[in-house]
């Protein structure tokens, strides 16, 4: 290791712990890898959604820069939006940061445009290697997704187009010394339109150890639930690509015939007007007693794991997900899971083995979620059985200390690339 080049730079577009998601669940927790490794993994980022400039988040620094969005015209709502998801800002103060810092083993990107752009000059300007990671997002989504991801710059005029070029933000996954894809499909996609082999992909993981044990009585009588109700569980961004409108159209069937069964669906709203929709199907179908929607929760939040621990089944409806890393958590702590057959998930699920999978697209996708739910909540040794086959997956191939060993190994072949300067 040497000695006079420790700091990782890791860099995604938002980092805050109120509005927490699957990507920075990977940046902390490989950080985390990192530092007892040795190395001084720092997260730089904007001040979307943000409050602090500095911040330690579990245990990992945390320094956060202004930004913008270079449009004219955008809205309060238009600017919350964007930071909500998928926002292309620029920091003309970020840049500078990154381009001046000393001591800089590598910059690892988890974002591209043109904030990728900035890491990629940075990392050019510093002759140190640059790592990108695709959470998702890039060759790998769907047509409706993207539009309503674009929403809030639609008619909109761009001022910042130069600064995407000054940055080559068109070129960060090409000039990259290694892209890293959390998807199976995402990885296969991006090798037949990328003109190097420098891509692989590399799962997302788990701490198996901080999900194996909760306390799942006291979240039920946290939350008014019987002990012995069956109960279903889905945590994910509220948000129509989680799709919790099919779970709950097809749990709406389920408590017909099981009226003693409840949902909880807990996630930040990165959609308001999603979670509106969600909340006017709760109240027509009369589902408020037993269905409970609640905000999204810091990471650190015991909450969490107890909610695990506490349902009967987890279930993951997304129209499109890269990954998928809430289906390692409910594993780690036993429980079936229920997940739409799509993106990363296709390659992470064994139907009938270690899950049961949907098809969220399928013309009477809530009627056959709700059989699945039927047959889980009518056979118990099904549901242990499922469950216990997942728990020895995560154990087995999943587990963050493995995939943090396999990230150094790509880390090393990027550092070859980037001596090599071709």
């Amino acid at each position: 290791m040497s000695t006079s080049a420790k700091r990782i730079i890791h860099v995604p577009r938002r980092f805050v712990a109120e509005e927490w998601g699957g990507t920075e669940t990977v940046i902390l927790e490989i950080s985390r890898q990192q530092q007892r490794a040795g190395w001084q993994p720092e997260i730089y980022t904007s001040m979307a959604l943000a409050t602090l400039r500095n911040e330690i988040i579990g245990g990992v620094p945390v320094t956060r820069f202004p930004y913008c969005y270079p449009f004219f015209s955008l809205s309060d709502l238009d600017k919350a939006a964007l930071d909500k998801k998928g926002g292309n800002l620029l920091s003309l103060s970020l840049f500078n940061a990154l381009r001046q810092e000393p001591g800089v083993r590598l910059f690892h990107a988890h974002a591209l445009k043109r904030l990728g752009g900035e890491v990629r000059t940075a990392a050019r300007w510093q002759k140190k290697p640059l790592v990108v990671s695709l959470h998702g997002g890039v060759f790998d989504v769907p047509t409706a997704e993207l539009g309503s991801m674009l929403k809030p710059i639609e008619n909109k005029t761009e001022w910042g187009k130069p600064f995407g070029a000054l940055f080559g933000s068109r070129r960060v996954l090409d000039d990259a010394d290694f892209v890293i894809c959390v998807g199976q499909s995402e990885m296969e996609k991006a090798k037949g339109q990328l003109a190097h082999d420098r891509i692989a992909y590399l799962p997302n993981g788990v701490d198996c150890a901080k999900f194996s044990t909760g306390d799942g009585a006291f979240f039920r009588a946290t939350h008014g639930i019987p002990a012995d109700a069956f109960l279903g569980l889905n945590i994910s961004r509220i948000d129509a690509q989680k799709n919790q409108l099919l779970l709950l159209e097809a749990f709406a069937k389920f408590h017909a015939r099981s009226p003693g069964s409840f949902l909880v669906l807990i996630g930040p709203e990165t959609q308001p007007a999603y979670a509106a929709k969600l909340r006017e199907y709760i109240a027509a179908n009369n589902l408020d007693r037993c269905v409970k929607l609640l905000p999204g929760m810091r990471n650190d939040n015991p909450e969490l794991i107890h909610a695990f621990h506490a349902c009967d089944v987890f279930v993951l409806p997304s129209m499109h997900e890269p990954f998928g890393i809430v289906v390692l958590e409910a594993w780690s702590a036993a429980k079936p899971v229920i997940a739409s057959r799509v993106g990363g998930l296709q390659a992470l699920v064994c139907d009938g083995e270690t899950g049961f999978f949907m098809d969220p697209n399928a013309a009477d996708a809530a009627g056959a979620l709700a059989a699945k739910l039927d047959r889980l909540a009518t056979d118990p040794e099904l549901r242990h059985r499922l469950g216990e086959a997942g728990q020895r997956e995560a154990k087995s191939k999943y587990d963050w200390s493995q995939i943090s060993q396999q990230l150094e190994t790509l880390y090393q072949r990027a550092e070859e690339h980037c001596a090599r300067g071709s």
